[in-house]
């Protein structure tokens, strides 16, 4: 006997199914409009690294003012208030990112700087020996702020000198010393001969994560849609008449 598929309409479901599936595009193009602001984000960044360096002085700064630009800042650099981020990976060994504040001059505020990545040793309770120049260096890099948002492997995020993670606001309440709100990620070119790695990934600004949460958006709204059709689309065998 033929078939024929048949509709069967239901006020409510239609609406839901509706109200659903134009909050799944909603979202979706939210995310889609996110990525375009980080993309322009980063031409932004682009062309502000290839503008000349901001001086870093004892002058306070503030860290909008130079998140993500180029800097500069001339001192001398202090090991006694070095700290070591634990669980840093490099080509697959184990190591460490070096913070050492730098003092600003003859003043008595200094800045952060991360002078790069160096393997760990065999006894976790010895920490890896870093040169450090006793004159005044130039530093040249990136200015970035340290984000909050990470995930703390255990509670006890600090001991001594090594930590799990850095933020400014927990640097200053460890550290007698005062500091610029931002950290200067050390360029490799003119950095001095000190075993230090400087391979610095780009910043991630998440263009691709607002790509992939668009995608899982829009095919919530497939779904959705395809769900709606198979409750209420069904199949109808028709009777044929007799002769």
């Amino acid at each position: 006997m033929p078939t024929r598929l048949e509709f069967r309409f239901s006020l409510w479901p239609t609406l839901a199914t509706a109200a659903g599936i134009a909050l799944m595009l909603s979202l979706g193009n939210w995310q889609l409009n996110r990525a375009q602001e980080k993309i322009d984000l980063k031409a932004r960044i682009d062309e502000r690294a290839k503008g000349p360096p901001i001086n870093v002085s004892a002058a306070p700064l503030d860290a909008r003012d130079v998140q993500l630009r180029r800097v500069e800042a001339r001192g001398s650099f202090d090991p006694k208030y070095a700290v070591f981020i634990d669980n840093r990976i490099w080509h697959g060994v184990a190591g460490y990112q070096v913070v050492m504040p730098l003092r600003l001059g003859d003043g008595g505020r200094y800045v952060l700087v991360n002078r790069g990545w160096v393997a760990g040793t065999q006894d976790r309770n010895r920490l890896p020996e870093v040169k450090t120049p006793a004159e005044p260096v130039v530093v040249r890099g990136m200015a970035l702020v340290p984000s909050k948002r990470f995930l703390e492997l255990s509670g006890k995020t600090v001991e001594g000198r090594v930590w799990e993670n850095l933020t400014i606001e927990r640097y200053r309440q460890a550290m007698p010393i005062a500091i610029q709100p931002f950290v200067i990620q050390q360029d490799r070119e003119g950095a001095p001969e000190d075993g230090l790695v400087r391979e610095w990934e780009p910043p991630d600004l998440g263009i691709d994560r607002h790509y992939g949460y668009a995608f899982q958006w829009f095919a919530l709204a497939v779904t959705i849609f395809v769900f709606y059709l198979v409750t209420h689309v069904k199949r109808k065998t028709e009777k044929k008449e007799p002769a």
